[in-house]
């Protein structure tokens, strides 16, 4: 690896005492995969094989459970092979391949969250059109665009990335996120004009669209009757507890990349565990709790399991 020119491979130098306690690390997280493999999985079983369950709401939350799994799998599967292995490396390709995966699912889950408030906003606002609005075909437009914006705008930082020649090949990082612009030899301005671009049409403005609706609907609930108030909450508050810690968590991995030098290691290691432990666990649990149908369904699922 000391010849610049036949490097292939990008070190991940993010561990904190990796061979002291590795099985440690590698127990907590392949436990932690498990549980979001069978939670998100559960909760996307129920909706497809129950019909009550086939209605937009419920359509675009198995849609971020999706996007939580596929999350997880980008990341896990790696994370666990390099607690066990000797040197933390990965090639450049599949580094870049991560880094685009990653992004693409953070952009969209902004973009189905948006889906679910304009969702949540025809049901309370407009129910008497809801029928006429939300229709299966306009739900797959809404999936459809949403995973193909993002897919779009995760590809181009990943490309030029691509073209960009590296000078380093150590990155302080568990995985290949937005750490990885700190290898390139030039801090090209045209991916930060473009970062900013990406970050305003992919998570700004969908946030400013679902706080403009759930306004919107605060207003008509306060002004409806108490059926109308409880269908509000009940409906709209996992939406907004998943889209503030999603944000959060969000707002972490876009300012660690410039705040490098005042982070320690292990402040790093541990609020990057954060982003991929937290929030795939969350969701699942925030669902499956306080939806009232999902919710039923669990518990049906459950005792019969008990009753095995």
């Amino acid at each position: 690896m000391d010849n610049e020119s036949d490097v292939t491979y990008i070190i991940l130098d993010g561990y904190v005492e990796d061979h002291k306690y590795r099985y440690v690390y590698f127990v907590i997280l392949i436990t932690a995969y498990a549980l979001i493999l069978c939670s998100n999985s559960t909760i996307v079983g129920l909706i497809w094989t129950h019909r009550s369950l086939h209605e937009p709401m419920y359509i675009f939350i198995a849609a971020l459970l999706i996007n939580s799994v596929l999350f997880s799998s980008t990341i896990y599967p790696k994370l666990l092979k390099d607690i066990l292995s000797e040197t933390q490396v990965v090639l450049l390709p599949t580094c870049l391949l991560q880094f685009f995966i990653i992004y693409f699912l953070a952009s969209s889950e902004f973009l189905l969250l948006a889906a679910m408030a304009y969702d949540r906003y025809v049901s309370i606002c407009q129910p008497m059109l809801y029928p006429t609005i939300m229709k299966r075909s306009t739900v797959s437009v809404l999936l459809g665009l949403t995973w193909f914006v993002s897919a779009c705008h995760s590809a181009v930082p990943a490309i030029m990335s691509a073209e960009t020649k590296l000078c380093n090949f150590t990155m302080r990082g568990i995985f290949c996120n937005n750490a990885i612009y700190e290898l390139l030899c030039v801090h090209s301005s045209v991916i930060t004009v473009y970062g900013v671009v990406a970050l305003v049409d992919l998570a700004v403005l969908p946030v400013l669209f679902i706080f403009f609706t759930y306004t919107k609907i605060l207003i008509i609930a306060f002004n409806s009757s108490r059926e109308v108030r409880r269908k509000a909450a009940e409906t709209c508050l996992p939406h907004l507890l998943v889209l503030i810690s999603f944000s959060c968590l969000c707002a972490y991995d876009i300012s660690a990349a410039r705040m490098e030098s005042s982070l320690s290691k292990t402040v790093r290691f541990l609020m990057t565990l954060q982003t991929i432990l937290y929030h795939p666990l969350f969701n699942p649990l925030i669902y499956g709790l306080k939806m009232k149908e999902i919710s039923k369904h669990l518990k049906r699922l459950f005792c019969a399991a008990k009753l095995m």
